[in-house]
């Protein structure tokens, strides 16, 4: 049975928990950047269109195109900022206003940090590092200098939790917030790395995604979880833009719902994003705005139905790390585990 573009809004099943319409209400993202290092950014697909910025190919110092080289960075920008298509249909972003700037860096540190630096000096916003690489001295000091740019650094916490939960970089920077994830039931993921780098989590299981040559994917990983969080980021530039990046990532943190042993921990970190609150918590010396009643701008999609097996065969192929199952007619499983290692 072919795949409709609908039934994939109808899989975002996380929006209904972190109030994503009401959210919607208050900020889209509007005039706010984010740059995602990853495989590149496939353009041309119709949930993306007119959000995708020129970007970056690092080695070759060229705008790097609609090329993505394995899947990943598309999923990546959907979740963030796509569009839909439609009545309803595609996957719609948490930021669906904001631009994305593809980076396209190297398995190296080197141009990994060139590609930091490139994105913070052209306007990003907000940078995503959903990968994990070797610690270095050149990517130590892009992380800082992209920082005291005033850039919000998103990472991830890495998918090796019940395997080994090795440290990664760059999510295990002091300057970036390092994000986990946990599944509908509010739980950290089993793969979700743990330990004192975890700032925050967010969704990460079974979450729809565009890929390459206008298919779709459903994928689970951290990486997922970081593209709510740096939607959510920016929503929260758009809204307050004369916040810091600091000040971002502290209304992130402090509106968290605390899970797991009270207080921080090393699992959930500060808590599990709330997106309304971060939202709509009073800033210093303000008062608190009530949040909108819902007036459902799309259709909220069944958490019920969120990993229903679509019935379409897979065909599995690994690249760069990723491994996506896609369905012939553009459905299928992907799992968000791009990493030069593990992440």
């Amino acid at each position: 049975m072919p795949a409709r573009a609908d039934a994939v809004r109808d899989k975002q099943w996380f929006w209904k928990p972190l109030e994503v319409s009401q959210a919607q209400q208050i900020s889209k993202g509007e005039g706010v950047v984010v740059a995602v290092l990853d495989s590149g950014v496939d353009g041309s697909h119709r949930d993306l269109g007119g959000a995708v910025l020129p970007g970056r190919q690092v080695v070759q110092n060229k705008p790097v195109g609609d090329l993505d080289t394995n899947g990943h960075g598309t999923g990546m920008a959907g979740i963030i900022a796509g569009r839909g298509h439609g009545d309803d249909a595609g996957v719609l972003g948490i930021a669906p206003r904001a631009k994305i700037m593809p980076i396209a860096p190297a398995n190296d540190t080197f141009f990994v940090g060139q590609g930091i630096r490139w994105a913070a000096d052209n306007g990003a916003g907000i940078i995503v590092l959903a990968f994990g690489i070797a610690d270095g001295e050149s990517l130590r000091a892009a992380v800082s200098a992209a920082a005291e740019a005033d850039v919000v650094l998103i990472g991830t916490s890495g998918n090796s939790g019940d395997k080994g939960n090795e440290v990664e970089f760059p999510g295990a920077y002091p300057e970036v917030l390092t994000v986990g994830a946990v599944d509908r039931d509010n739980k950290v993921a089993k793969f979700s790395n743990h330990g004192p780098q975890v700032d925050l989590v967010a969704p990460g299981v079974a979450i729809p995604a565009p890929a390459p040559d206008g298919k779709y994917v459903t994928g689970t990983g951290t990486s997922g979880a970081a593209a709510i969080v740096a939607g959510a980021a920016a929503l929260i530039r758009a809204k307050y833009p004369d916040l810091s990046a600091a000040e971002v990532v502290q209304r992130l943190t402090a509106t968290a719902t605390d899970r797991g042993d009270k207080g921080r921990d090393d699992y959930y970190g500060a808590g599990q994003l709330d997106l309304l609150a971060a939202l709509t918590a009073p800033q210093p010396g303000a008062t608190a705005t009530p949040p909108p009643v819902a007036e459902a701008p799309v259709a909220v999609p069944d958490a019920s139905s969120a990993d229903e097996d679509s019935g379409i065969p897979p065909l599995v192929f690994v690249a760069g790390g990723l491994v996506l199952l896609l369905g012939a007619v553009g459905v299928g499983i992907a799992v968000f585990a791009r990493s030069r290692r593990t992440g």
